[in-house]
């Protein structure tokens, strides 16, 4: 029996950025990919992305991690998929 871990409570929602959409994104918050937190491809939050949209993610590709907080609100940030 497989699990998604992002159907937990506790794990934030991930999205795969579209391709078309990344310059956009580091050019909104002027920064490079090399700059931004990393996460592994072999996160167990990368293979359900990878399922999910029936692709191979690469290295390179941005990921949207949004966070919900009862007080501080909504909290989105990206990270850079790397090896792993």
């Amino acid at each position: 029996m497989e699990v998604n871990v992002l159907e937990h409570m506790l794990v934030p929602e991930h999205h795969l950025v579209p391709l078309e959409e990344e310059e956009k994104v580091l050019e909104e918050h002027n920064i490079e990919k090399d700059q931004l937190p990393k996460i592994r491809k072999g996160d167990p939050c990368v293979k359900v992305l990878e399922e999910f949209h029936d692709i191979d993610i690469e290295e390179g590709r941005l990921v949207k991690i949004i966070r919900l907080n009862e007080i501080a609100g909504v909290s989105v940030s990206y990270r850079i998929v790397v090896r792993g």
